[in-house]
Order: C-alpha cells, then sequence, then structure tokens
C-alpha cells in the first residue's frame, strides 16, 4: 500500500490551477525544478505517468486527470479537518425551548448533549406551551425550540416521533356507554384536535368535563379523575394508565417533534448548535428542512 504525500498532491493541484510548473512554482514559493521533481515523485509513487509533453507544455494523462480529482477532495478534507480541529470552540449564549410535555424526556437529552460537545456554549431554557414557543421563536426571543408544531418557514428537523395514546388515571373507570369524558388543553393545541378528530371520525359522542391552560392543569385534573385526555407517552407514569380499544376508544396517530431554528440574523455560535443536533439527533429516515 502506498502512502501518497499531501505536498505533492497539493502541488499537482496547484499546477492543474494554474497552467503551467513556471506558475504553480510561483504561486507556492517553490523553484520550477522542485515542482518537476515533486511530480516525479509521484509518478515514481503512482507507478503511473501523470503528465504528457505537448510541444513545450505539459498536460495531465488520464491517470494524471483521475488523481487531481482525487486530490482535490483529499485535499479540501484534510484542510476542513486542520481548521476544525484549530478552530476555538464557538462561544455564545443560545436560547431554546421545549414544551413542557417533553421537559423530561427529550429536552434533557438535547441540553447534554449540546453541553458535552460545546462545553464554552451557555444556555438560557424555557418550558412552555409549543404555540407560545414557536411565536417566540418567530419574534426572535428564542434561537430553537422543540416543537410538535410545524413551520414550512423555518428550518428545523424532525427530533422524535412519539405515539399518542389515550391517558387516565390508573384508579380510573371507563364506560364505553356513556360519552366519553374529556380533559382538554384550551386552544390552541395539537393534543385537544388529535382527541376531537379520531372521536369525531369514529362517531363517538364525549363531552368536555375540564380545560386546562398548561399541562400542570391536565395532570391534576387526571388524577382527580375528572376523565381521559390525549397525550403522547411521553407522559405515562406509575400515576397513570392506557386506555385502548378494550375501552372502545379509537387509536390515535403518532406526532412528530422538531427541532426549529429561528430565521435570520443568526450567531454563529447558533448554527454550531443546530448543526451538532441535526448531525446527531435527527431521525435517520428525515433529513433536515430547508
Amino acid at each position: 500500500m502506498i502512502n501518497l504525500d499531501i505536498e505533492l498532491l497539493r502541488t499537482l493541484v496547484a499546477i492543474a490551477k494554474h497552467g503551467t510548473f513556471a506558475n504553480a512554482a510561483e504561486a507556492v514559493c517553490r523553484t520550477q525544478s522542485a515542482i518537476t521533481q515533486q511530480m516525479q515523485r509521484l509518478e515514481s509513487l503512482t507507478h503511473k505517468a501523470i503528465f504528457t509533453k505537448e510541444g513545450r507544455n505539459k498536460t495531465l494523462t488520464e491517470h494524471g486527470e483521475l488523481l487531481l480529482r482525487y486530490a482535490q477532495q483529499i485535499l479540501a478534507l484534510h484542510d476542513e479537518c486542520v481548521r476544525t480541529l484549530h478552530s476555538a470552540d464557538p462561544e455564545g449564549i443560545v436560547r431554546i425551548g421545549a414544551p413542557h410535555d417533553v421537559a423530561d424526556s427529550i429536552f434533557p437529552t438535547v441540553l447534554a448533549h449540546v453541553v458535552r460537545n460545546l462545553p464554552r456554549i451557555k444556555l438560557e431554557i424555557q418550558v412552555d406551551r409549543s404555540p407560545i414557543l414557536m411565536e417566540a421563536l418567530h419574534r426572535g426571543e428564542l434561537d430553537l425550540t422543540i416543537s410538535s408544531r410545524f413551520d414550512s418557514e423555518l428550518a428545523g428537523f424532525v427530533i422524535r416521533r412519539s405515539p399518542t395514546v389515550w391517558l387516565a388515571s390508573a384508579r380510573y373507570v371507563h364506560d364505553p356507554s356513556k360519552p366519553v369524558p374529556l380533559i382538554l388543553a384550551d386552544e390552541p393545541s395539537l393534543y385537544r384536535k388529535i382527541a376531537l378528530t379520531a372521536l369525531e371520525q369514529a362517531h363517538a359522542t364525549w363531552q368536555t368535563n375540564y380545560v386546562a391552560p398548561n399541562l400542570s392543569g391536565i395532570k391534576a385534573a387526571l388524577h382527580a379523575g375528572l376523565g381521559i385526555t390525549a397525550r403522547n407517552i411521553e407522559l405515562i407514569s406509575t400515576d397513570f394508565r392506557v386506555l385502548g380499544t378494550s375501552e372502545q376508544l379509537p387509536p390515535l396517530p403518532d406526532v412528530s417533534y422538531f427541532l426549529w431554528m429561528r430565521r435570520a440574523p443568526l450567531h454563529n455560535h447558533t448554527r454550531h448548535v443546530y448543526d451538532l443536533l441535526s448531525q446527531h439527533m435527527a431521525l435517520n429516515a428525515t433529513a433536515p428542512l430547508p
């Protein structure tokens, strides 16, 4: 196995860029004879003719053209590696949000990943309802947020797909002969929409027993046995149980949680955090959205 010298490849690229050995020698601050010796060394290593003489000029052979293309790719990757290793860690404050229902599940994983890989980034966190977080993102009050809401105007990617289930208190007893007693978030609410749509499509009857402005209120109503609610599995605990077809309740769709980045102007460190998370935490089946 031969090892190609990176400087020989750099000289080959310089010759192709500047047209002649003489011009390349001037560009890299070497003598023309040194450039010639380097190319002779490269031909010796590869056991291939890289240049052919046409009149007073030398042009690349077919093997030379192939080697040039690889040399350009190798140098690009090499130089990117060197820049990355020697560049300072990004530094700054990133404001990041998450909805209440993933504050104890997805969010800690995201925060830990940033802190572990970008230790000079300082995080300011906000936990709130998805609509409020998305409004803050659009106003520039947040840099990044996790949200169950889709927004075609923002750059983002799916960070988790979570099944939605019917939840009730562990002590709750469901009576399928009666209207479904619902605990709902007030508008706007994705889970409210999911619950009502599923019941409508199943031609089921329901009644709203309790409306809450936030997740804490919904959990309190569940604990009190006031009814059931549609929520993602992140909320399951020993205090709650999942209801389903045995209680004659319709199935519910999965919910996608996105990580969204606010629109420009952006600080470079915000882009660093977003790129890090998109490379390591985006679902494999989902490419980052433009």
